[in-house]
């Protein structure tokens, strides 16, 4: 597999949505994964701020967080006028074609900022697709299934952050991708991943290497 374009540009900010950055801290290994990559991780001061809503439900990913921004290993950042006129057009009109704050501020930033938002909802990278053609988009998975990411950490490693992510984060695998993650976990674990479509799940590979 070859690198990715978006992930081999040290010039430009790599931004993260609040799915993303809850299924980086689900991995384990965040700190790694993070200092791996080739570009500087932003991520918009309305996710933190959207973390800090998942305290009342004894959530730690805002204060996991605040650890990778303490180590500098990621920057908060805020719109500037470009990007929040973006941000406007995302969030206000019908629901079908608007985007929850998180999702706006991190696509706003990414094409202000010509950089790669880091998005895992469908309706948001359609939106992309029809709105900001050009803007480079990617997910959580493109990450770390990236060829260094197997380099640096490992294979193991990487096969239980990714099966971590799934499970602690519930974190969601575009169909292009689901080859490559089941090759990475083993069928042996995709059963219990329930953020897997069920029809993986519940496939005749996986069924064969469930224990009875």
């Amino acid at each position: 597999m070859e690198a990715l374009t978006f992930l081999i540009d040290f010039s430009t900010p790599l931004v993260a949505d609040t799915s993303v950055v809850i299924n980086l801290i689900a991995t384990g290994c965040a700190p790694a994964i993070v200092r791996a990559l080739p570009g500087r991780l932003v991520v918009v001061d309305t996710v933190p701020a959207e973390l800090d809503m998942g305290r009342r439900r004894g959530r730690d990913n805002a204060d996991r967080l605040n650890e990778l921004v303490d180590a500098k290993l990621v920057e908060i950042v805020s719109l500037g006028d470009v990007a929040m006129q973006h941000f406007s057009a995302l969030v206000i009109g019908s629901a079908a074609a608007t985007l929850d704050d998180g999702e706006a501020a991190t696509i706003a930033y990414a094409v202000e900022q010509a950089g790669t938002a880091f998005i895992d909802e469908r309706k948001a990278t359609r939106i992309c697709a029809d709105r900001y053609p050009e803007l480079h988009v990617g997910c959580t998975v493109d990450i770390l299934v990236h060829p260094d990411m197997q380099r640096l950490l490992g294979r193991e490693a990487l096969a239980d952050g990714i099966f971590n992510a799934l499970q602690a984060g519930r974190m969601r695998v575009f169909p292009h991708h689901i080859e490559q993650v089941i090759g990475l976990i083993g069928y042996e674990r995709v059963a219990s991943c329930h953020s897997l479509p069920r029809s993986v799940r519940l496939s005749p590979q996986t069924q064969l290497t469930r224990p009875f």
